[in-house]
C-alpha cells in the first residue's frame, strides 16, 4: 500500500483536522479517563489507528471527537472548532460508524436508512436516493437496498452503516471497530476502500480497533492508549511494531510478525527489522538467510 509522505507530528494549521490535548472525563461511577501524555493529532488525508485494551478510553476519545462528550479538562478541536459546542458547523463533514451499528439503523429499509442524512440536509428526493445508491454501490451492497436492516447479517449491517456514513461524502470518517463481523473478503474490500478514500479524496480516517493485524495495512500513524486513557505510544506502524515489548506493556498484543522478528533479534542482532506483511517477511528472511550462508 502506498503510504503518505507527510510528517504526522509537524503539520499544523489548515492541515490539522483533529487535536486532543490532555482531556479528562470522569464518569458518574467515578471512573476517570485522562487522554494525556501526548497530543492526539490527525491531518487531512491521514489514516489514524487508535489501539488499546478495553477500558483504555478509545470510545471516550471518539465521543469527544464527535461532540457527544464535553471535555471537563483540556481541549478538543475538530476542523478548528470545539465539537461539543459547535457541532452544527461541522456535522455535515463527518461520517460515523459506532461499534453497535444496530443503534444507527433506524429506517424500515436499507435505502431509506442511507438516504436519511441527504433528506435531512434538504436534498430533493431524487438526489437523496441517487446519493444513497452511490454509497451502497461503493460498498458493493446496492442489492440490499430494499431489505429490512435488522434482518441483515452483522457484516451486512456494518456495511449499511458505513454507506450511511459515506453518503454525504465526508471529510472525516470516524470508525469504532469497523472490521467486527466482516469476513476476510469484506475486510479486504473495506481496507481497499479506506485506502482510496484517503489517497484519492483526502478523507481523514480515525479508526479504533482491536484488529492489530489490520493496522499495518490501514494506518499511516497509530496511537496506543494505556489503561486510564494515557497516550502511551505513538508512531508509524513500522515504529510501533519495531518495539513489540512496549506494545505488550501497554496491554496490546503485537502482530505475530512483529513478535516473531522481535524474538529473532533477541537471539541474533543481525536479524532484520520487523516486516509488516507476509510478503515483506519472506523477502527480509530470504535476504537475511542469504547473508548468513557461507560463501563458496
Amino acid at each position: 500500500m502506498n503510504r503518505h509522505t507527510h510528517d504526522h507530528g509537524r503539520l499544523a494549521g489548515a492541515d490539522e483536522v483533529i487535536r486532543i490535548s490532555c482531556v479528562r472525563h470522569t464518569y458518574e461511577d467515578g471512573t476517570s479517563v485522562h487522554l494525556c501524555g501526548l497530543d492526539f493529532l490527525a491531518h487531512i488525508g491521514a489514516r489514524v489507528a487508535v489501539l488499546g485494551p478495553n477500558g483504555s478510553g478509545k470510545t471516550t476519545m471518539l465521543y469527544h471527537i464527535l461532540g457527544l462528550m464535553r471535555p471537563q479538562e483540556g481541549v478538543v478541536t475538530v476542523f478548528g472548532v470545539s465539537p461539543s459546542e459547535e457541532w452544527t458547523r461541522i456535522r455535515q463533514r463527518i461520517g460515523v460508524v459506532l461499534q453497535n451499528v444496530d443503534e444507527q439503523l433506524l429506517a424500515p429499509t436499507v435505502i431509506d436508512d442511507v438516504a436519511f442524512s441527504p433528506r435531512q440536509y434538504g436534498m430533493s428526493e431524487a438526489d437523496a436516493l441517487a446519493a444513497a445508491h452511490r454509497a451502497l454501490d461503493l460498498l458493493g451492497i446496492d442489492h440490499l437496498a430494499d431489505r429490512v436492516p435488522h434482518n441483515l447479517s452483522g457484516g451486512e449491517k456494518r456495511k449499511v452503516a458505513l454507506a450511511g456514513a459515506l453518503v454525504m461524502e465526508p471529510d472525516l470518517l470516524v470508525l469504532d471497530e469497523p472490521f467486527e463481523g466482516l469476513d476476510p473478503e469484506s475486510r479486504a474490500g473495506l481496507l481497499g476502500l479506506m485506502d482510496r478514500l484517503a489517497m484519492e479524496r483526502g478523507v481523514t480516517i480515525v479508526m479504533s480497533t482491536h484488529d492489530i493485524d489490520s493496522v499495518p495495512e490501514f494506518a499511516d500513524y497509530a496511537y496506543v492508549l494505556a489503561p486510564g486513557g494515557r497516550i502511551a505510544l505513538a508512531g508509524t506502524p513500522e515504529e510501533l511494531f519495531a518495539n513489540a515489548d512496549a506494545l505488550t506493556e501497554g496491554n496490546v498484543n503485537p502482530p505475530i510478525l512483529a513478535e516473531l522478528f522481535a524474538r529473532l533479534r533477541e537471539r541474533d542482532s543481525t536479524a532484520p527489522r520487523p516486516a509488516l506483511s507476509v510478503a515483506e517477511a519472506v523477502d527480509a528472511l530470504a535476504g537475511w538467510k542469504g547473508c548468513q550462508e557461507p560463501q563458496a
